[in-house]
């Protein structure tokens, strides 16, 4: 396989990716190759900005273009007038929300891709949202790309983790329907049977009149009781694991890819290095602990936390269309771990030295913008010691304060309120990052690393299509290019 031959793929090709603001599907695909037919982005309109705005906002004008931007020049404009489409649409409705029938009818005669990358990634999300976008999606974007003809494959973007939180080796291996984990307390999973209990937990709330708020919180609890109850351990893993059993049926109509990243960072160097969108999973933490926020971290310091740039992410997507569209085989259905832990681990506590290398040396600043100083962390490496400390220094605390407002009839009630708010958050987050922090699971990739090996075969250049983490030296990733990237592209502060 070589590069010209993958880049090559893409040119004449009508391409639709949802979730098109998202973090995966800019721009990469028109820097390498501009000649593309059209590019398709679902984009879920809102009340104040139309998805125009959206596309102009959140993509073009960000400074992940700047590159394309300036290899183009003037020419940008017209391009993305000309190949760039938004559509306003929503992956948990039927026809993906597209009302323009002729619009529709438009894609379906025309497109040869689909790239699915739209999810919320909310560990604790509305169970009836996380269901709408992560698991009905998925059946709606399959159900849409039926009535496409020139259909090639899908790429279903995932996470490694629906294979839950397994010890040792987790292979590469789908999903099928029905299926559920170790640990479940129940034989079956019926999808069908999930949207009902979510639809009768629905009318009951609004029989009690129950306040959005009150919606919220209950339906956040059922998704993370359902979860548990199927041997996943938090409502965004479990979703997406539903989601793939359901592209299963679309294999027999085209090829189906399931492209399953770990936990993704910033990028290693394309377009430049260090870009990230949003604090992500562990990077709340650093974040958190550099604000003076964190005073402990939990976690085995032995356990591998598997990270991948978001860039080495792109290019296996890159790789991984151009190898199976239109690729007759007996398997029409391919599963890719993109992660670290087989090949280039990094331990948990090897991370938390790294940032408080990184925050003593570079502290972030306060709101006046006078640096924050921090202190040494202690490491609480077992659940157990986690709730003794909290039971030793906050729970005490919270008490006293319920008696003080209670002699002072109430005055301090938004104090306590606030404090026992903030302590239940602390121990909701414990449990729910507790799979990540101790984890015991090596996320397999030889399908991947196979991929990898027919690429170093052929004439590729690795600055381009580069997506081995091999290549990573993590003190000087994270030291020099992580974490700045968090305090430069999230936090929006000077370096």
């Amino acid at each position: 396989m070589e590069e010209s031959a993958i880049v090559q793929h893409f040119e004449g090709k009508t391409i639709f990716i949802t979730g098109g603001t998202g973090f995966l599907a800019k721009k990469k695909i028109l820097r390498i190759q501009p000649n593309i037919k059209k590019l398709f982005l679902l984009i879920r309109g809102t009340s104040e900005r139309s998805i125009k705005q959206r596309l102009q906002d959140e993509v073009v004008n960000i400074e992940l273009f700047r590159v394309l931007r300036e290899g183009c020049g003037a020419n940008l404009d017209s391009i993305l007038l000309e190949k760039v489409i938004p559509i306003s649409g929503d992956v948990s409705h039927e026809n993906l929300g597209i009302v323009d029938s002729e619009l529709r009818d438009e894609m379906w005669r025309e497109i040869d891709i689909i790239v699915n990358s739209a999810a919320t990634t909310n560990f604790d999300e509305r169970y009836d949202v996380a269901l709408g976008i992560n698991t009905l999606g998925s059946m709606h974007v399959q159900n849409f790309a039926r009535k496409c003809p020139k259909i090639e494959m899908i790429l279903h973007v995932s996470t490694a983790f629906v294979r839950g939180t397994a010890v040792g080796l987790i292979q590469e291996k789908p999903l099928h329907m029905g299926e559920t984990l170790p640990g479940s307390k129940v034989p079956f999973l019926d999808i069908n049977e999930e949207e009902k209990i979510i639809e009768e937990k629905l009318r009951e709330l609004q029989t009690l009149k129950a306040t959005e708020k009150e919606i919220t919180k209950v339906m956040k609890d059922l998704g993370i009781e359902r979860s548990i109850l199927h041997g996943w351990p938090n409502t965004y893993v479990f979703t997406k694991a539903m989601g793939e059993m359901l592209f299963e049926e679309f294999k027999e109509k085209a090829n189906v890819v399931i492209l399953r990243p770990t936990i993704i960072t910033s990028t290693y160097k394309e377009p430049f290095s260090g870009w990230i969108e949003g604090i992500r999973t562990v990077d709340s933490i650093y974040v958190a602990y550099g604000q003076g926020k964190l005073k402990v971290f939990v976690g085995d310091p032995e356990s591998i936390l598997d990270m991948i740039p978001g860039d080495m992410v792109v290019n296996s997507m890159l790789a991984v269309i151009a190898t199976h569209s239109n690729q007759t085989s007996d398997q029409n259905l391919f599963i890719y771990h993109i992660g670290s832990s087989r090949r280039n681990p990094i331990k948990y506590g090897e991370l938390k030295r790294l940032a408080h290398q990184y925050l003593i040396d570079n502290p972030l600043l306060d709101s006046g913008g006078k640096p924050i100083k921090i202190g040494k962390l202690t490491t609480l490496d077992t659940m157990a010691s986690f709730h003794n400390y909290i039971a030793i220094h906050y729970i005490p605390f919270i008490k006293v304060l319920k008696l003080i407002n209670m002699i002072f009839c109430n005055y301090f009630e938004s104090r306590y309120v606030n404090a026992n708010r903030r302590i239940n958050r602390a121990m909701r987050l414990a449990e729910l990052y507790k799979p990540y922090l101790f984890s015991q699971g090596i996320f397999d990739d030889v399908t991947t690393e196979n991929l990898r090996t027919t690429i170093r075969e052929g004439k590729i250049n690795m600055d381009v299509l580069n997506f081995d983490p091999k290549c990573i030296q993590w003190d000087e990733y994270f030291l020099n290019t992580h974490f700045p990237g968090i305090v430069k592209y999230v936090l929006k502060q000077s370096i």
